[in-house]
């Protein structure tokens, strides 16, 4: 089996605590849908900046920065792109990159 980097970016974040609940329920069931599946669930992650080629640092992430990851495993980019449609980030607005992580 193969591990598949989920980057996930955008979505709309919780505005109260019973969305936050509904929110954090949505997530938990997803993950227990993919049982073994999931190596690590990840996590949100804050602000992006990027290093640029000539070493500078500029604020913003890009056009699309990343709002979280995870790293699942799948037996192809098929299977992989299977399990990231259940995931309620895409009924909230956001998307999911998907990449493969190579073993070195």
């Amino acid at each position: 089996m193969a591990k598949y980097l989920f980057v996930y970016h955008g979505g709309k974040p919780p505005s109260n605590p019973a969305d936050v609940k509904a929110v954090m329920d949505a997530w938990g069931a997803w993950f227990g849908s993919l049982g073994a599946a999931v190596i690590d669930g990840g996590n949100p992650v804050g602000k992006s900046s990027t290093v640029k080629s000539d070493g500078t640092l500029a604020d913003g992430g890009g056009a699309n920065p990343a709002s979280g990851y995870s790293l699942i495993e799948a037996s192809s980019l098929a299977d992989a792109h299977q399990k990231a449609k259940g995931c309620p980030l895409l009924k909230n607005g956001g998307s999911i990159e998907i990449a493969q992580a190579m073993d070195m």
